[in-house]
């Protein structure tokens, strides 16, 4: 039997247990389209990406060219029919997702609330990721949203791009993720989030589709390992991976754009119970002159 790694926050080392036990050992080379940075024990949020580009011998650039989270729409390999439906409004925020402006909106199931706080107190607050409000909000708060590139110094390429994003009148840190678009086994494009975590990191694989207004619709409802969906990875005591695919938990983003108002509705989802919505509101930011 494995073990995850001993030196560090129980809450921890027993949620890892728990992968390595439910979940898969698993090759790194062999599961290229799985893969991305695990975190640190003692840094998660800006701090890691900070330690992780020293490690990987990269240039940090947050006012790169590129300020997508994804740098050309047409790699999600629609449709001729889809992209040319596809809101163009839509295409530019995630193009260039750092000239735009996020206001968002939570509401849960009061079922679930108290996991919520529970996770937030023991993991969330402290490593500073999936940090998730759990007070309804009801009136829009607005969110910072900076892209960060991570850039080889030879050959000038972006290996990673970070969306950072908090609360701009808290400060709260709830997501660092690094984004970028897969492959799946089966030969499906999708787009995938990961977000690191101590010793490992959450991985969410969402398969595109194009709704009949123009909106896009993200969704990470799969079945089996190898399928879109949510996965935990980490790294055991003897330096060995582990992955858990859990089939339970899904998430569905529909975004659309109206009048130029650019919204979307993120929808998560355990055992087919609704967990709880994030809505938001975008917009261009005003250019400076």
């Amino acid at each position: 039997m494995r073990f995850a790694y001993p030196m560090q926050k129980f809450q921890d080392w027993l949620t890892q247990q728990w992968v390595i036990l439910r979940g898969k050992k698993i090759k790194p080379e062999d599961f290229p389209w799985l893969m991305g940075p695990f975190g640190n024990l003692d840094a998660i949020g800006e701090d890691f990406i900070h330690q992780f580009a020293v490690k990987e011998n990269l240039i940090i650039k947050k006012d790169s060219i590129a300020k997508g989270i994804i740098p050309s729409m047409q790699k999600l390999n629609l449709s001729e029919t889809d992209f040319s439906n596809l809101s163009k409004n839509v295409i530019d925020f995630y193009e260039n997702t750092a000239n735009h402006h996020l206001d968002f909106s939570v509401k849960w199931n009061p079922f679930f609330k108290f996991f919520g706080i529970l996770i937030n107190k023991l993991f969330s607050n402290r490593i500073n990721q999936l940090n998730i409000p759990t007070k309804n909000i009801a009136d829009s708060e607005s969110l910072k949203s900076e892209i960060i590139n991570l850039i080889d110094a030879k050959t000038n390429e972006i290996k990673y791009t970070f969306w950072f994003r908090s609360i701009e009148s808290s400060g709260q840190v709830i997501y660092s993720g690094v984004y970028g678009i897969y492959s799946l086994p089966s030969g499906k494009t999708c787009v995938k989030a990961v977000f690191p975590l101590p010793n490992g990191n959450a991985t969410v694989l969402m398969n595109p589709s194009v709704g009949k207004n123009g909106e896009l619709i993200l969704d990470s409802s799969g079945e089996k390992f190898g399928d879109a969906g949510f996965y935990f990875l980490l790294k055991d005591s003897r330096g060995e991976y582990w992955s858990q695919f859990i089939s339970s938990f899904r998430d569905k983003l529909i975004i659309g754009s109206e009048n130029d108002l650019i919204s979307a509705e993120q929808t998560l989802t355990l055992w087919n119970l609704k967990v709880l919505t994030f809505n938001y509101k975008i917009k261009l930011k005003k250019q400076r002159h």
